[in-house]
């Protein structure tokens, strides 16, 4: 019977890791997969690697704050089955409605609704976690608004991430020994640029790791069913076949909902929410890393928008000036204008800065899914004694 309940409890393990897969590979390498840098076969693979490193380092401090800080006593092997079906069922209704899963926020209110059934809810801790929820999103705003303002249009006019047509690498195979050389069309600055994506988002694929990798198991290894080792490669496993499978069609799609950014906004995206996500999964805190992007995404067409209007202005809420949108798709050459001075029409000329829509849609499954999570997992515990 034991080994019965088990074998469930790894099933439900692979399928929430094999959502999960899917969700942050789109994530992590949409941007570099959408310019053409590698293909979706190689950054499946880097993924899964990556992803490994960051649960197996970082990741073990948010599986012992999931499991063993958000309750007082010791999960049962039923019970933790229960609640990783309870984080299935939430990654499944969040692709229903076509958004990023906030895996991180269903799984911490799973274990609060467990916790509250049987009177053993740490409330301390469940506190200190969400009270970094309500911050992130606000950190990520800032950070971006920050860049976008000050940064990003010298960033943009100074850097060029371009790819050319043929192979980055090849062999020249004229000495006595073959040794990697540039491609045919490939100059210096192209292969930094490439290295430099690459590295971006192999660091993002760890914090997706340190952050996502005990989602999948931390239920299991509470109720001491499997060892953390185990856990974590069954965990690594099942989010790189999401990677190699599903994943295929996020890497397409990633980002085109909310803005049409370019690469070099993603890349900053990309680097303030991993910081953010790792730093925060660090000191054992189960953090989206969606919640950090989508928040920085924002941050910084906004602040990059309101250019033309001096900061001073802003503060006495004097917002005459015209906020133009889609700043961050300025082409390179165009020229950086001082804050507070108008820009003209044709430096900005696409389309919307991003979809509002989509944006109350994220925040609002963030409010949703550990609602909905803890409730279910609440009303479920009460009723039936497997805790």
């Amino acid at each position: 019977m034991v080994r019965t309940v088990l074998l469930l409890g790894v099933v439900a393990s692979v399928f929430v890791g094999f959502n999960i897969g899917g969700s942050s590979t789109g994530i992590a390498w949409g941007p570099a997969v959408g310019a053409g840098i590698l293909r979706k076969v190689t950054a499946a693979a880097l993924m899964t690697l990556f992803v490994f490193l960051g649960g197996w380092t970082v990741g073990r401090n948010v599986m012992d704050t999931l499991s063993g800080d958000i309750v007082t006593t010791e999960i049962s092997l039923g019970a933790g089955v229960a609640v990783l079906f309870f984080i299935g069922f939430g990654i499944l209704v969040a692709n229903v409605f076509g958004v990023p899963v906030p895996t991180s926020m269903t799984t911490v209110g799973a274990i609060a609704g467990l916790g509250l059934a049987t009177d053993t809810a740490n409330f301390q801790t469940i506190g200190w976690i969400v009270s970094w929820w309500i911050v992130t999103p606000v950190v990520g705003f800032w950070i971006g608004v920050t860049v976008g303002r000050y940064v990003y249009p010298e960033l943009n006019r100074r850097v060029r991430i371009e790819v050319s047509e043929g192979p980055t690498l090849a062999l020249d195979r004229s000495g006595a020994l073959p040794r990697p050389t540039l491609g045919p069309n490939t100059t210096r600055g192209e292969l930094a640029g490439t290295l430099v994506v690459l590295v971006i988002g192999c660091y993002m694929a760890f914090s997706a790791g340190a952050s996502n990798v005990p989602n999948a198991v931390a239920p299991l290894v509470s109720s001491r069913a499997l060892e953390p080792d185990i856990a974590i490669g069954i965990a690594t496993v099942a989010i790189g076949l999401g990677g190699f499978t599903i994943a295929r069609r996020t890497m397409e799609s990633v980002g085109s909902e909310l803005s049409d950014i370019p690469l070099l906004a993603a890349l900053v995206v990309m680097i303030t929410a991993s910081t953010v996500t790792t730093a925060l999964s660090y000191i054992g805190i189960p953090i989206s890393l969606v919640m950090a992007s989508v928040m920085t995404i924002v941050g910084l067409g906004w602040g990059r928008a309101t250019r033309p209007i001096a900061a001073r202005d802003a503060l006495r809420g004097d917002l005459d000036a015209e906020i133009e949108p889609a700043a961050l798709a300025a082409e390179p050459d165009a020229p950086v204008t001082e804050i507070g001075e108008a820009e003209s029409p044709e430096v900005l000329d696409a389309g919307d800065l991003f979809n509002p829509r989509a944006i109350a849609k994220y925040v609002s499954m963030w409010i949703i899914g550990p609602t909905m999570s803890t409730l279910l997992a609440y009303v479920f515990f009460t009723l039936v004694p497997v805790a």
